[in-house]
C-alpha cells in the first residue's frame, strides 16, 4: 500500500513507456517487504536538470537513467563512482545526504550474467561488439574482473580506440579492431567469449546480427546484451555453431539487482526481479 512513508524511485528517459524496470523492481520490492514503488517518468534532455533538481527535493529513494541520458546526466551529479567516471557514464543515481552519487552499474550486470551462465571471466579472452554507452561500461567492468584482453570491435576504429583507452585506464590490456562484415573467423576465433553490446537484433529488426555462424567456432561463449527477443538472431547463428549462449535477461536483472544494494544496501530478490521480467517478456510476444 502506497502512503506518506513510501520511498519511490523511477527510471527516466525518452523514450521509456518500453522499460521492464518498474515491473523488476516492484516485484522485488513487494518480495523483500519494503515500503517502495518504481515508476517511469519520460524526461526529455531539456528537462533533464530540473528533474534530477525535483527527484532531490522530493527525497526519491533513487533513480535509473536510459538513452538518450546517461552522458548528459554526468553534469548533474556531486560524486561519481569509479566505474561511472571512467565509462563517461551513469545509469544510477542514489540521494544521500543532500548529494546527488552517479553509479553506472551496466558493466558489472553483464559480468555478474557470464558469471551466473558459469563463464569465467578473470583470464579470458574478450570480443566485444559496439562502441557506445554499454560497451564502454561492460569494456570497464572486464578489465576491473581480470579479463585478459579485451578486443573492441566498431564501425568507426576511432570510436573502438576510445573505448580501449578507457580499458587501459581501469588496468587492462585491449585492441581497436574495426567491425564490419568481412570480420574474419582467425580475428573472432582468438577470444573465449563474444559480447554484443548493440542494439543489432532488438525488436522489430529481429533478423539482423553482426555475426553468423561461420564466424565463429564451437566453444565459444556468445553473449546478446539484448534482450527482446531473448532468443536473438546472433545466439542462433551462436547455437548452430555449437557455441554456449548467454541471454541479455542476466544482464538486465544484475545491473538492476546492484542498483537496489546501492539504494537500499540489503541483498535484492533476484530470482524474483528474473520472473517478473520473464512474465513481461512473454507478453511482448
Amino acid at each position: 500500500m502506497v502512503d506518506a512513508r513510501t520511498r519511490v524511485f523511477a527510471v527516466i528517459g525518452s523514450p521509456v513507456e518500453h522499460s521492464l524496470s518498474p515491473e523488476m523492481h516492484n516485484a522485488s520490492f513487494e518480495s523483500l517487504g519494503v515500503n517502495c514503488i518504481y515508476v517511469a517518468h519520460r524526461v526529455e534532455r531539456h528537462e533533464l536538470g530540473d528533474a534530477i533538481a525535483g527527484f532531490r527535493a522530493l527525497k526519491y529513494g533513487g533513480v535509473n537513467v536510459t538513452i538518450p541520458h546517461k552522458c548528459e546526466v554526468l553534469r548533474y551529479m556531486d560524486v561519481l563512482s569509479r566505474e561511472a567516471e571512467l565509462t563517461g557514464a551513469v545509469n544510477t543515481l542514489v540521494f544521500r545526504e543532500g548529494r546527488v552519487e552517479g553509479h553506472n552499474t551496466d558493466g558489472r550486470g553483464a559480468v555478474l550474467a557470464l558469471q551466473e551462465a558459469g563463464v569465467e571471466v578473470d583470464g579470458a579472452r574478450m570480443l566485444v561488439l559496439g562502441a557506445g554507452g554499454a560497451a564502454r561500461a561492460i569494456c570497464v567492468a572486464l578489465a576491473i574482473a581480470g579479463a585478459a584482453h579485451v578486443s573492441v570491435a566498431a564501425r568507426r576504429v576511432e570510436q573502438a580506440e576510445e573505448v580501449v583507452e578507457l580499458v587501459h585506464r581501469a588496468g587492462g590490456r585491449g585492441s581497436a579492431l574495426k567491425l564490419a562484415q568481412e570480420l574474419g573467423r582467425e580475428v573472432v576465433e582468438a577470444h573465449d567469449v563474444v559480447i554484443n553490446a548493440t542494439p543489432v537484433g532488438m525488436h522489430p529488426r529481429t533478423g539482423e546480427t553482426l555475426l553468423t555462424g561461420e564466424q565463429l567456432t564451437r566453444g565459444q561463449v556468445v553473449m546478446d546484451i539484448v534482450y527482446n527477443p531473448r532468443r536473438t538472431r546472433l545466439l542462433e547463428e551462436a547455437e548452430r555453431a555449437g557455441c554456449r549462449t548467454v541471454d541479455g535477461v542476466g544482464m538486465l536483472v544484475h545491473q538492476g539487482a546492484e542498483a537496489e544494494r546501492l539504494w537500499l544496501g540489503v541483498e535484492p530478490d533476484v530470482e524474483a526481479m528474473r520472473r517478473a521480467v520473464l512474465r513481461a517478456l512473454e507478453g511482448c510476444e
